[in-house]
């Protein structure tokens, strides 16, 4: 496919939004392929998502950026660039359940996302094998509370050697610190429940207890505030009085593997704007 350059722009509603993003990739000779738009009236905001053709555009890329701040700025807005034939890198974290993270190699060896990953990361040693099996680099980074500041600081080395883009957590069941999170901001989590219902540990033996009749799984944007964070995508399943706690936890285990997935793609994609603790899915 060509490459392309897209952008994902937040910025206070006004007129002549549309015409002016749309005259600055014309002006300069792009084709557009794909364009999308959303107004939050109640935060007076318009977002949208703007794709087009670099084959033809007149500006380098270097000069995009540079060149979209002139009209950017004086709108109040916020932005980010992105280009198709960037390969992302993906830095998978998890601690011993498997299911997630195979499913994300198989999907990124099947090409349903375009992205390397060149390291897994976890706080036990049980999926090393995983890791060797299909060629990636495996690092157990044990994590107690007496060493959690310290082990934080060896994950964040790797994630520099590695040119990590986005970091998932894939049952990874540890906290990830304010303070990282401060300083690496791409993770995605996928959370065991439909959020906010059963936020923390052991939703699905909650759920059983409450005897609710669905169930579900959330992924979103690690934030400072447990399972608080932009959710990306949620799915759900029926469950009845029949299902035991086994039940829900199998269930719930296909629901992850798809969420997961799909959320990893759209952000891949960019089409996720996250504005406030929101965010709007251009699919």
């Amino acid at each position: 496919m060509k490459s392309t350059a897209t952008l994902l722009i937040s910025c206070p509603d006004q007129r002549g939004l549309v015409a002016k993003i749309a005259n600055f990739i014309y002006a300069n000779g792009g084709n557009i392929i794909h364009a999308d738009q959303h107004t939050d009236a109640a935060a007076g905001l318009f977002l949208t998502r703007i794709e087009w053709q670099l084959e033809g555009f007149n500006l380098p890329k270097d000069l995009i950026e540079p060149a979209f701040n002139a009209i950017g700025q004086p709108l109040g807005a916020t932005w980010e660039l992105h280009f198709s034939d960037t390969v992302p890198r993906i830095a998978i974290w998890v601690s011993k359940q498997d299911h997630c993270l195979f499913d994300l190699i198989w999907r990124q060896r099947a090409q349903e996302f375009i992205a390397e990953i060149p390291i897994i990361i976890s706080n036990h040693p049980d999926l090393q094998g995983v890791a060797e099996q299909f060629g990636i680099e495996y690092h157990h980074i044990p994590i107690t509370k007496h060493n959690k500041l310290e082990q934080e600081l060896k994950q964040l080395e790797l994630l520099k050697k590695y040119q990590i883009d986005l970091v998932v957590l894939a049952k990874y069941m540890q906290i990830v610190s304010a303070n990282f999170i401060k300083k690496f901001p791409q993770i995605i989590n996928i959370h065991h429940s439909f959020l906010p219902a059963f936020i923390g540990a052991n939703p699905y033996h909650r759920a059983f207890e409450r005897g609710v009749k669905i169930i579900g799984a959330t992924a979103h944007y690690a934030t400072a505030d447990l399972d608080a964070g932009p959710i990306i995508e949620q799915d759900v399943v029926r469950v009845s009085h029949r299902d035991e706690v086994d039940d829900l936890v199998r269930k719930g285990k296909d629901l992850e593997r798809v969420v997961l997935a799909r959320a990893v793609r759209l952000h891949l994609q960019n089409r996720v704007l996250v504005y406030g603790n929101r965010t709007v899915v251009f699919e």
